[in-house]
């Protein structure tokens, strides 16, 4: 099965994200991708309302080497003034750091761009691509940057090797997927590490999704198929078909280790645990979107597969060394194919949404019984005291249309909480524009939703700049502070760098990121 890249199908793909001091992932997904300021050292940055001061679109970035079909911005992910983008269908055969753009001899093997900024001034500062760069290997398709370090997923690696800086030569076993870890020293980047799961397998999707919180990686696996149940269980058995995985490595010194091998606690046939990942210092939240109980809200009943793909959330704490699972999170309105599980965590609050949900509602906790809107899209907001976890919020856009994917995209930074919709079709442009106009299909929108107490409202409705029909903006989404990146990986123009020609639509699919501060 091999859906990701894909924008039409809803249960695989979420962007969420954040690093270092900023939010990105998968994704995220999607999205998605993640790590707060701080987390790992138990202290988090109080944010602030900044970013909706003076809301501006601050610029518009394109790769070094657009081409068509590159999808540059399938991926991104941002902390502080570092902004990585990656192009998982970009094709040069170039190696490593700074290679040679201009050869497209390795079709879709993918690359990452890193940018940084200056005062009010974003600048290309890498071109990076893996180690075995080869044909296919989608690496870009996921990005986590947390300070100085960045992981990659490359999805469709095929090497055979386990563990961590194995042989990459062996391409035996067909899109096994690995990550390759980066860091920075100064403006230098180079590569740390290679990892791939302790049991690697033929379309196990290693790598799909990321999530970096200082020296702890949690990285999904979403078509793993063993049969084992919670944590550190056999990972031998393959007998329960894209049930799904987690791997969680963490680093010391330079050396990188898996920690922990994680499971849901009802592991099923296509639940694509892993569909979403999200981790902050000690807690990880893992979608998985294909999972199918008829429970609503927390810790209900898993064992009834009676709605296919509602979809689930499951959370989990470590303590020391050791990881268990603390909640299994499930819609208030719960139904099938709604695709609950594309998660963004924060500290103590947690935004999921369910891209399929179909409800016609509008804004905050309005009428989610409803079915009228299909595929339009919702997002939960659950909060934790202590350890429990209660729901906090239904949200929904406040022009809720069918097929806009309202929460393909989500990232959670404080108090302010940023949805992509990108099947959403209005043909306006900035900030604030006109919701009603349905004239640019599937052109894409991010709403920002702020919250004040316990009370959640919409302050922003985005759009991009050159706004085009099919461009898909949204797709992604990362705050950090005062700054919000926003992907549109099928947007068309041919311009290079930074704040090129948006007019020119001669690179079809070949993806742009907008930045507003």
């Amino acid at each position: 099965m091999s859906v990701l890249g894909s924008s039409s199908n809803r249960f695989f793909r979420l962007a969420i994200a954040w690093s270092g001091s900023a939010l990105i992932s998968a994704c995220s997904v999607p999205v998605e991708s993640f790590h707060p300021p701080d987390a790992s050292s138990g202290s988090i940055d109080a944010p602030t309302d900044a970013l909706f001061n003076t809301l501006a679109q601050q610029a518009y970035i394109k790769a070094s080497n657009t081409g068509a079909n590159d999808y540059f911005g399938y991926g991104i992910s941002l902390s502080g003034d570092t902004l990585a983008v990656g192009a998982h269908a970009e094709s040069s055969a170039a190696m490593g750091v700074n290679g040679n753009q201009a050869d497209n001899g390795a079709l879709q093997s993918g690359a990452v761009y890193v940018f940084v900024r200056s005062g009010t001034t974003w600048t290309q500062q890498a071109y990076l691509k893996a180690s075995n760069t080869d044909a296919g290997d989608s690496f870009g398709q996921s990005v986590s940057l947390s300070g100085n370090t960045l992981a990659v997923g490359a999805y469709r690696e095929s090497s055979a090797s386990s563990g961590v800086n194995g042989n990459q030569a062996d391409n035996s076993m067909k899109n096994a997927g690995a990550v390759y870890v980066f860091v920075r020293s100064g403006t230098t980047w180079t590569q740390q590490a290679y990892l791939k799961a302790s049991n690697p397998g033929v379309e196990d999707s290693f790598g799909a999704w990321l999530s970096l919180s200082g020296d702890t990686l949690a990285v999904s696996s979403f078509q793993e198929s063993s049969a084992a149940t919670g944590v550190n269980g056999n990972q031998a058995d393959n007998s329960v078909r894209n049930s799904g995985a987690v791997y969680v490595f963490t680093r010391s010194g330079t050396t990188w280790s898996q920690q922990a091998y994680l499971k849901a606690s009802n592991t099923g046939v296509n639940d694509i645990f892993g569909t979403s990942v999200s981790l902050f210092g000690d807690t990880l939240a893992v979608g998985a979107t294909g999972e199918s109980s008829s429970a609503t809200g927390v810790n209900g009943d898993q064992t009834d597969n009676s709605v296919s793909s509602s979809g689930a959330v499951y959370v989990f704490v470590r303590s020391g060394t050791t990881w268990s699972q603390q909640a299994y999170l499930k819609a208030s309105n719960t139904g099938a194919n709604d695709a609950f599980g594309a998660v963004s965590l924060y500290g103590d609050t947690l935004a999921v949404s369910a891209t399929g949900e179909a409800s016609a509602a509008t804004g905050v906790n309005g009428n989610q019984a409803d079915n009228s809107a299909s595929d339009s899209g919702a997002v939960y907001v659950f909060v934790r005291s202590g350890t429990t976890w209660t729901q906090e919020a239904y949200l929904k856009a406040s022009n809720t249309g069918a097929g806009d994917a309202f929460g393909y995209g989500v990232s959670l930074y404080g108090d302010t909480l940023a949805v992509g919709a990108y099947g959403e079709s209005s043909a306006a442009t900035g900030i604030n524009g006109n919701q009603a106009d349905n004239s640019a299909s599937n052109s894409g929108a991010v709403y920002l939703f702020t919250r004040s107490a316990t009370a959640w409202t919409q302050r922003e409705y985005l759009k991009a700049s050159n706004a085009g029909a099919g461009d898909n903006f949204g797709l992604s989404v990362a705050l950090s502070g005062d700054t919000l990146a926003v992907s549109a990986y099928r947007e068309g123009s041919a311009a290079t760098g930074v704040n090129g020609d948006q007019a020119d639509n001669n690179a079809t699919s070949s993806g742009a990121a907008y930045v507003f501060r």
